[in-house]
């Protein structure tokens, strides 16, 4: 396994170790011991998979306020996605800055984002199947949704246009929500 730091501290991109051959290919998805000797000292406790049908269907910025905030860990298991994470925390010296990294079918890296980000995505072809790992379980009460197109944040998504959710269509900007961490 190979991790590449981003240019925020703690958000990691992992990129698995392939073995292939003339039957196709294997290769761990996860493997506990493995991600606590890098750092990610972390108990996931639910996994969650979507599906988007259509590219340029962009799900996000989500995130949980504390105490249920999630670290996460994800990953593109069929098509491609333009995979983003905001952090949100507030004495962060990256405070509002966001990465972007491609997460595909193919090359089968992983973002392991941290509590205290947002995060979200917009396919880059149809029929996405997308995995989270996630180390707390989904709590609707604290659930929060910023703005896609946040000038503030001024995310470079690639697509002026996406297709969006109500629930996304309608979120607050970030001044204007409130964030626990």
């Amino acid at each position: 396994m190979k991790v590449i730091q981003t240019e925020i501290k703690d958000v990691l991109i992992i990129e698995p170790d392939i073995s292939e051959d003339n039957r196709g290919w294997f290769f761990e998805s996860y493997n506990k011991k493995k991600l606590k000797d890098i750092g990610i000292d972390i108990d996931f406790i639910q996994d969650n998979h979507s599906f988007s049908a259509i590219n340029g269907t962009l799900r996000g910025l989500h995130f949980q306020n504390n105490p249920y905030a999630q670290s996460k860990l994800v990953s593109c298991v069929k098509g491609a996605v333009l995979d983003i994470a905001v952090d949100l925390r507030k004495n962060s010296t990256t405070y509002k800055k966001w990465v972007s990294v491609e997460l595909t079918e193919k090359n089968k890296k992983q973002l392991f984002i941290p509590k205290g980000f947002a995060h979200g995505f917009l396919t880059l072809t149809d029929n996405v199947e997308f995995e989270y790992k996630v180390d707390n379980y989904y709590n609707k009460q604290t659930e929060r949704i910023i703005r896609f197109d946040d000038p503030e944040i001024g995310i470079n998504w690639e697509n002026n246009n996406p297709i969006l959710s109500e629930k996304d269509r309608s979120a607050p900007y970030l001044k204007d929500c409130d964030i626990s961490f």
